[in-house]
């Protein structure tokens, strides 16, 4: 995935050590005639479908990170409805040795407008797919989709 350039700068000075990144998911839903579907990208790192995820820049607001992210990933227009979970995930080796923890911030997000297309290098695909037929994906990916779908208000936290 693309390395946001403060990664990048911060990595000059500590190398591969780990890093504790705020990251956001955005679960984007939109109805349709089988019912609801959700926006999935194949990730261009792995092959895996995934929600969109991301990095959530110095001084930026998690929501406006997945919107962000979701445009620049996609190109569909979102609003973010609600938080749904946080939860900070266990260490993380990425291929070039870097390590990293992730505080990952789960929005609801509703689409607004827009056709998905694999809008950056970080994705070969965008699609909807429908949320009674989705593809594998890693666990943590299907329980993130999963807390929004259950559509309740509260915000879940991870203890």
């Amino acid at each position: 995935m693309a390395v946001p350039e403060f990664v990048l700068a911060l990595r000059r000075h500590v190398g591969h050590a780990p890093l504790w990144l705020p990251g956001v998911t955005a679960v984007v839903r939109r109805p349709c005639d089988r019912g609801t579907e959700v926006l999935l990208v194949r990730r261009s790192d792995n092959g895996r479908w995934a929600p969109v995820t991301g990095i959530v820049d110095p001084g930026e607001q998690p929501a406006a990170a997945a919107a962000r992210e979701t445009l620049e990933e996609t190109g569909v227009r979102i609003r973010v409805d609600r938080l749904a979970s946080v939860a900070a995930h266990p260490l993380m080796a990425h291929p070039n040795g870097d390590l990293a923890h992730y505080l990952d911030h789960t929005f609801a997000c509703t689409w607004l407008e827009g056709e998905p297309y694999a809008a950056d290098e970080e994705s070969t695909e965008a699609v909807w797919w429908s949320v009674n037929d989705l593809p594998p994906m890693e666990p943590a990916h299907r329980e993130r989709i999963d807390v929004v779908l259950v559509d309740d208000p509260t915000t879940r936290f991870v203890l």
